[in-house]
């Protein structure tokens, strides 16, 4: 029985010709040794197993053969073509920098150079893994290597050329060797298949080809150790087996749960994915070549830079005409934010989670949250005494003449949602000396009543509108408290009288605050001021200075029904106060400093006259 070689050894190159993936650099070489032009020392850098150890061997064989064939290629047939293929050639020598990187193993090899070859023309030396050298083993070497003798020529072969010094590289022509494609590793590997008698489908060698990451070396490792699990019938489902590679199928189900809306179907597609003990990171970074699969597979222009089987192809361009291509650019930009931020996470499921989530919401499609929304909102028919005209918005105040109205900036909600909403009891509550009603819709001119008449036209706002902004100011002077309300303390939203702690009430005001994108002063203002709890539905915000309450209060009307909205209480009200003893003092100048000194030692301000001293 024949000893087993492992095919990244049996199949190694032998010729120029044989070399995959790098038809530059054997192209460059051939020419080079068809017009004698040969170099005293070469380096060869590239990754791993792409051929820079195998493609010194050829150039060292063929620079030594005695009867070259007319494309410049080894013979195979001369004592020196034999006696290297048999491993006994006196030509070359190949030194492993590795464990010999000390500076007596380049003494040993700079006397070696000395001795002339027995057959041939050149003695060729092969340093592989040259970056491992010692920085006195490197400088030992610079001489020589800088002018050897005329039968001497070296070849360093590494994986980082970065590690090696200047003077190195500069004494080197510098070849650069670069990954192999994923369709030249499948071609070599169904030819490797062919010689082997194995039966491989083109998905499953993909996969392997993917896998290797552009290494023949790597590539055909895998292939050994799948044909061996397989028994040399190698199917697409035995290789993702054998490799814990996640299936195109999962990344094509989590698409269309995404396309569709529905969250739960994506969660439950992670939790699987996550119990066959596929890391977060490796999932959420294939979501994302996923997608950018699709977004090439949209046009056909893009579609060859798409690197897998015929049969897979064929859906991503299916699948690709189903996704939008602003959803494609969302989508990846939501997957790579995820990608970057999980090594940082502290909870890195709930991170998943959430991105999936985030990418249901961007299709529009409907999930159970959104059902849950729509049983909640009853629309009501309008009256076509209250319809009105397009027109900007208005204020309109209790105490101006009948038919009058004050033109608003700009309207404070874009978007009202028509809801039906109780009118609320106000015979109880006390009046203010001065109300503002804030109307954000298709405003009308309201003439005001005595009376009950006020009370009548708020409930056919309420109807008409579904949302009636009122803002209450009852400033105290002495105090300086502002009360933001209606006349119930309230600006109503329709979503009920639910009840709410401090801490929800505080990260409603933060968001608030985190939409703000223009209004940076008022975003600034809202992050440092947090509100306090002062009763079951009433918060108090104190600040330090009248212009940050004045923020505060020109935005009241948006800013309480925002609350109201996420808070889910209709009595959702607010008092401004500016905080006696706690204004904001602003850091001292070097000016005030010395300011300071000066009123303690007037000396100071006499020496710095006379000398005209400056504060830098």
């Amino acid at each position: 029985m024949e000893p087993f070689i492992v095919s990244a050894r049996k199949y190694r190159p032998t010729t120029f010709k044989s070399v995959v993936g790098q038809e530059a650099l054997t192209t460059t070489l051939k020419n080079a040794i068809a017009g004698n032009k040969l170099a005293h020392a070469y380096l060869f850098s590239g990754p791993r197993g792409v051929g820079k150890t195998t493609c010194a061997r050829i150039f060292a064989k063929t620079i030594n053969c005695l009867n070259p064939a007319p494309d410049h290629e080894a013979c195979n047939a001369c004592e020196s073509c034999v006696a290297f293929n048999e491993q006994r050639s006196y030509n070359i020598h190949e030194l492993d920098a590795a464990s010999n990187n000390g500076v007596d193993d380049i003494r040993s090899l700079i006397d070696q150079v000395r001795v002339p070859p027995q057959i041939g023309k050149y003695k060729v030396y092969i340093i592989d893994e040259v970056h491992m050298l010692s920085q006195a083993a490197f400088n030992s070497f610079l001489k020589t290597l800088e002018e050897p003798p005329a039968h001497a020529l070296f070849i360093l072969a590494t994986t980082e050329k970065q590690k090696i010094i200047p003077t190195i590289l500069s004494r080197c022509q510098v070849y650069d060797f670069n990954r192999i494609r994923v369709s030249d590793i499948v071609a070599h590997l169904q030819h490797v298949a062919l010689q082997e008698g194995v039966k491989a489908e083109p998905e499953a060698l993909n996969v392997i080809a993917q896998k290797a990451d552009g290494g023949m070396r790597d590539a055909l490792s895998i292939f050994d150790q799948t044909v061996s699990y397989t028994g040399g019938n190698v199917t697409y489902q035995s290789v993702i087996e054998n490799l814990n590679v996640l299936d195109y199928e999962y990344y094509f189900r989590l698409s269309d749960a995404i396309l569709e809306g529905n969250v739960v179907d994506a969660l439950l597609i992670l939790n699987y994915i996550l119990n066959r003990g596929f890391e977060g990171q490796y999932i959420i970074s294939g979501i994302a070549s996923h997608f950018r699969d699709l977004l090439v597979s949209k046009d056909p222009a893009t579609a060859q830079l798409l690197q897998m089987g015929a049969s897979i192809r064929e859906r991503y361009a299916v699948t690709a005409q189903r996704c939008p291509t602003e959803f494609l650019y969302q989508a990846i930009e939501l997957a790579n934010e995820c990608d970057l931020n999980y090594r940082l996470s502290k909870n890195r499921r709930l991170l998943l989670e959430l991105t999936l989530i985030k990418l249901c919401q961007l299709t529009g499609g409907t999930t159970p949250h959104k059902e849950e929304m729509k049983r909640g909102l009853e629309p009501i028919a309008i009256s076509t005494e209250t319809k009105t005209t397009a027109s900007s918005p208005e204020v309109v105040r209790s105490d101006s003449k009948p038919g009058t109205t004050v033109p608003e900036k700009k309207a404070i909600i874009e978007e009202v949602k028509v809801v039906k909403a109780e009118p609320k009891n106000v015979d109880n509550e006390p009046k203010a000396e001065d109300e503002l009603k804030v109307v954000v819709d298709e405003p009308e001119v309201v003439p005001t009543r005595q009376g009950s008449g006020v009370a009548k036209k708020k409930s056919l706002l309420d109807t008409q509108m579904g949302l009636s902004l009122t803002s209450l100011v009852n400033e105290n002077s002495e105090k300086g408290e502002a009360m933001i309300g209606n006349e119930n303390g309230d600006i109503s939203t329709g979503k009920g009288n639910n009840r709410f702690t401090e801490q929800q009430l505080v990260t409603a005001w933060k968001a608030y605050a985190e939409q703000l994108d223009k209004e940076k002063l008022l975003k600034n203002t809202m992050s440092l001021y947090l509100p306090t709890m002062k009763g079951d539905t009433l918060f108090e915000v104190a600040v330090n200075t009248e212009l940050n309450k004045q923020y505060i209060t020109d935005n009241s009307a948006s800013i309480l029904a925002f609350l109201r909205e996420q808070l889910k209480n209709d009595d959702v009200s607010m008092t401004i106060t500016i905080a006696e003893g706690e204004a904001v003092i602003r850091p001292a100048t070097p000016r005030d400093i010395f300011n300071d000194m000066a009123e303690q030692n007037p000396s100071l301000q006499k020496l710095s006259d006379e000398f005209g001293l400056e504060l830098s």
